[in-house]
């Protein structure tokens, strides 16, 4: 049986009938993106191409992201069409101006610093509503109850569209009717929780990849001396250096980097609400 080349991506080609190619956005470890324009009604839009190994894999992937391509809440980024083409899984999306991560090298570039707290909370209050919303067992998928977990969560997957943030990058999502389950490690090292590195996550895995997104976004470093190098079972995360935040901040971020994933806040909104609480009366002050 002949097996189809892997599709080429080239500026004006149309890997999909409706939807030419029209400026290469970006590249990273999972595939790249393009934005588009689809010939229907004019309307910009980004395609991501996620590399598949297989037909059998790609049949997989699609499933997944069609379960989730059904939940809808203002700050998740809407998927428009999820498809297969030679060596990629497709995903038609909404077209943003950027991500945080973008934003932290602006922010670095004119003012030297990481973003300002206070505008930090405000985009990051909003991921933390779609991540609870997800994380909340509501969500009806072949008439089974189920909450999703999002299992990558980091600055370069929370994308902004005026001064409105989305969460992103649904292709490790993962759906459970249970708080704690058995998984594959997987993931982004430097934002993973603990329970990650031992083949399981829990309901508050997404919310330790949010606080160490928070620490990296406020001050431009991550939170860990040591990088980990690979999901290997044995790897004990240090403990965190949180000494360049504030003291209230740095109280908040230690919680939701508890090791325990009992012992962090009770959702994403509840950190965020408590981190808001300490930098905007500084804010006020200032």
């Amino acid at each position: 049986m002949q097996v189809a080349s892997v599709l080429e991506l080239t500026k004006g080609s149309e890997p999909y009938p409706g939807y030419r190619l029209v400026t290469f956005l970006g590249k990273g470890g999972w595939g790249e993106v393009w934005k588009t324009v689809r010939s229907a009604d004019g309307k910009a839009l980004a395609i991501k191409f996620l590399a598949s190994e297989s037909q059998a894999a790609a049949a997989q992937e699609i499933r997944a992201l069609q379960a989730i391509r059904q939940v809808k809440h203002p700050n998740l980024l809407q998927m428009e069409q999820v498809w297969s083409c030679p060596g990629f899984v497709a995903i038609v999306m909404e077209l943003a101006e950027g991500s945080l991560l973008d934003l932290l090298y602006v922010y670095q570039d004119e003012l030297k610093g990481g973003i300002l707290p206070q505008h930090l909370c405000f985009f990051l209050s909003q991921a933390a509503t779609a991540l609870d919303y997800l994380n909340t067992r509501q969500h009806t998928v072949n008439g089974q109850r189920v909450a999703f977990r999002h299992c990558d969560v980091k600055p370069s997957n929370l994308l902004v569209l005026g001064r409105t943030v989305k969460v992103s990058d649904f292709g490790l999502a993962v759906q459970t009717t249970s708080p704690f389950i058995n998984h594959r490690r997987a993931g982004t090292l430097n934002y993973a929780a603990p329970e990650v590195f031992r083949g399981t996550l829990s309901e508050r895995t997404d919310q330790y990849s949010l606080a160490a997104t928070y620490f990296h976004l406020r001050t431009g470093q991550l939170p860990f001396k040591d990088e980990a190098q690979s999901f290997s079972g044995n790897y004990l995360r240090p403990p965190p250096d949180l000494s360049p935040l504030p003291v209230g901040e740095r109280t908040v971020i230690a919680r939701a980097l508890e090791p325990v994933p009992q012992n962090r806040w009770s959702s994403c909104s509840e950190m965020m609400e408590k981190l808001t609480a300490c930098v905007i009366p500084a804010a006020a002050a200032g």
